[in-house]
């Protein structure tokens, strides 16, 4: 199972970037997905969480701005990113807790996506 997330880059602020993420391999379900960003010298951190039916969870700092998203049948996630500032500089992560085709019944893993930079300049 791989998740490849893509459509990191720089950006001035006040720009917007959307971000995506796509699971692939020995895929039988995906539970809740959603995006983290680790800052320099910082601890990682969740920015938006999805859930299958489309429930969304945002950290404050990015409600009115940032918004996810996600697409069952290709088995992806999105974060559209307005409104940008240097603040929000980081890699970010897509995570996502998948089930495995013949695997247990139940049994949940979480995956990490190998992080897109984002880069806003003031």
């Amino acid at each position: 199972v791989q998740l490849q997330a893509s459509g990191g880059g720089l950006v001035q602020a006040g720009g917007s970037l959307r971000l995506s993420c796509a699971g692939s391999g020995n895929i039988f379900s995906i539970n809740n997905m959603g995006w983290y960003r680790q800052a320099p010298g910082k601890q990682r951190e969740l920015v938006a969480a999805i859930t299958p039916g489309g429930s969304t969870n945002y950290a404050n700092f990015v409600k009115g701005r940032f918004i996810i998203s996600r697409d069952g049948a290709k088995n992806t996630v999105y974060l559209q990113m307005n409104a940008l500032t240097p603040e929000d500089t980081a890699v970010y992560y897509c995570n996502a807790d998948i089930m495995l085709r013949g695997g247990l019944p139940g049994k949940w893993y979480a995956y990490w996506g190998q992080g897109t930079q984002v880069t806003v300049s003031s």
